[in-house]
């Protein structure tokens, strides 16, 4: 509908930009001009919020491990920057007449070039922007970034188990010995520690869980409607099975 309408429009205006004495090559080249202004704005401004990150945020940096290809994502967010339905909603927004009654200056030259804007980003960027991504490799490499946080991810865990599980035991070996629940604690804890990763659990299994949470989410909502059970407890209960699962999901699904 939106090209449909500029299709309809544009004899109208090329008209108009005619009838103030403006050459159709001089408005198509005042189109170009600014399209390349808007895209470098785009590509100067991106560059400017990455430096602002490696100055302002330096541990965000580290973490995203700038190398030298990744100079080149600011390249591509500005090339991305296509036009389309906001800019043009903005350029027919213009109104035909100014207060006094005179016609808006220009208004069919800043039609035009906002057609020019949108024909040139989405065509010439649009079909340049795979080759593009092809000659700058940007996204190549990251699945074994994917794999290295996956490695580091799961050695935190198991250091964070390991770590939590010395510190129960020493707490037991020096003040709590023969209490039967810090026993109990102690050897969650050590039965946690050896687990070295999540995938014990299996389809079939992680399949049940889900559906033991949807069974107890249907016997609550039944019994909500009994007068005797406060809604208040019902929801709460309701709320820590929404945490279980998405424990579930987040930790043994990935």
């Amino acid at each position: 509908m939106v090209f449909l309408l500029i299709g309809l429009d544009l004899q109208e205006i090329v008209a108009g930009i005619r009838a103030h004495g403006t050459p159709l090559s001089t408005a198509i080249g005042y189109g170009v001009v600014v399209t390349i202004v808007l895209i470098a704005a785009r590509m100067i401004s991106a560059y400017a919020a990455m430096l602002a990150t490696i100055i302002f945020r330096p541990k965000v940096a580290h973490q995203h491990q700038f190398r030298t290809r990744r100079w080149y994502t600011p390249l591509l967010m500005g090339w991305t920057g296509m036009r389309g339905v906001v800019s043009l909603a903005a350029a027919l927004a213009i109104p035909l007449t100014l207060p006094n009654g005179e016609a808006f200056p220009h208004r069919n030259l800043i039609l035009f070039i906002t057609f020019i804007a949108i024909l040139l980003t989405l065509v010439v960027q649009g079909l340049t922007l795979p080759t593009l991504i092809a000659r700058t490799k940007l996204f190549q490499g990251f699945d074994d970034d994917e794999e290295i946080h996956h490695n580091t991810k799961l050695k935190m865990k198991l250091g964070l188990k390991s770590h939590v599980y010395n510190y129960v035991k020493e707490k037991y070996d020096n003040e709590y010995q023969g209490d039967a629940s810090m026993e109990r604690i102690l050897k969650y804890w050590e039965d946690q520690s050896k687990i070295q990763d999540n995938n014990w659990m299996n389809g079939v299994s992680k399949q049940m869980l889900l559906e033991i949470f949807a069974v107890q989410r249907v016997y609550l909502t039944a019994l909500n409607k009994e007068a005797e059970f406060d809604e208040e407890l019902i929801r709460h209960q309701i709320y820590q099975i929404d945490l279980e699962e998405e424990r579930i999901l987040l930790v043994f699904c990935k």
